[in-house]
């Protein structure tokens, strides 16, 4: 297994994940030393399954990467993992950690993760899986990584995060599906539930006496436990599923926990998040 990608997207953190699921792991070995590492797990048992990280650091001899990795497909299987995230993220990170990008010795962290990014755009065509970290913690990738590569032959799982958003503050751009819950009778108007949210029994009381609303919670619960295996099988690592209303602060919410429930009801990990709490 090679990891690699952008500076800041999480390789350290696969890297281990992976170590902790038997894995011999090396960080930044030489793109010289790979065929003879390569020849060496079929012949070592200690290292039979074993990750690396090359990134860039490699400098100039990066350039030669993809057409060693065909190489090495040659020798042994041989599967590539690229990491990447928005820059928002990356120029989060790099903030939080006040680590200099790689690339950052005369120029600023953003000029250097397009430069990065430019740089290894030949590589991210190879790679047999892509990972978007945007939308995930240190904890979050590892157990992803976990749940993806516990086994080779095992059941392929999905991380789904369930969102509530208002449209006046714009659609979240991380969404992969949208569900529009304007149609529901809005609470805000209730001067007793206007100060609340979604979250309190009360307001979540009033929506759910709707026929409508348990109409849809029903339909929009099945559609998705059908959708979710079809994302697994074809390759899909996460999913977000966002509920929007007006101001993002009943019926999304409301509904984007009840969806959350019944899908881990169903047995899927779910994470729940509400983009406009509080407003």
């Amino acid at each position: 297994m090679i990891i690699t990608g952008l500076s800041g997207s999480g390789k350290a953190t696969v890297l281990k994940a992976l170590e902790d699921l038997g894995y011999y792991s090396v960080d930044n070995l030489p793109t010289e030393l790979m065929p003879k590492f390569a020849e060496l797990t079929r012949e070592s048992p200690k290292a039979r399954c074993a990750a690396l990280v090359v990134d860039i650091r490699e400098g100039e001899a990066l350039r030669d990467f993809p057409a060693l990795f065909r190489k090495l497909r040659r020798i042994v299987p041989t599967a590539l993992i690229f990491l990447e995230a928005a820059d928002e993220a990356l120029l989060r990170r790099f903030s939080e950690t006040r680590r200099p990008h790689p690339l950052g010795q005369d120029r600023s962290v953003g000029a250097s993760i397009t430069a990065e990014r430019e740089a290894l755009r030949p590589i991210r065509g190879l790679a047999d899986v892509i990972i978007d970290t945007s939308k995930f913690n240190v904890h979050e990738l590892r157990e992803l990584i976990r749940e993806k590569f516990r086994s080779s032959g095992g059941p392929r799982s999905i991380m789904v995060q369930v969102t509530s958003f208002g449209y006046r503050h714009g659609l979240p751009a991380e969404s992969d599906l949208v569900f529009d819950v304007r149609f529901l009778p809005n609470p805000n108007y209730m001067p007793e539930f206007k100060p609340l949210s979604g979250k309190h029994p009360r307001v979540a009381r009033y929506i759910r006496s709707f026929p409508q609303t348990v109409e849809f919670i029903e339909r929009i619960s099945e559609l998705l436990v059908y959708l979710l295996p079809h994302y697994i099988r074809e390759g899909k690592s996460y999913l977000t599923i966002s509920f929007g209303c007006t101001g993002g602060q009943h019926r999304s919410v409301m509904i984007a926990a009840e969806i959350r429930r019944r899908l881990a009801k169903a047995g899927y990990r779910v994470k729940e998040t509400h983009r406009d709490l509080p407003r």
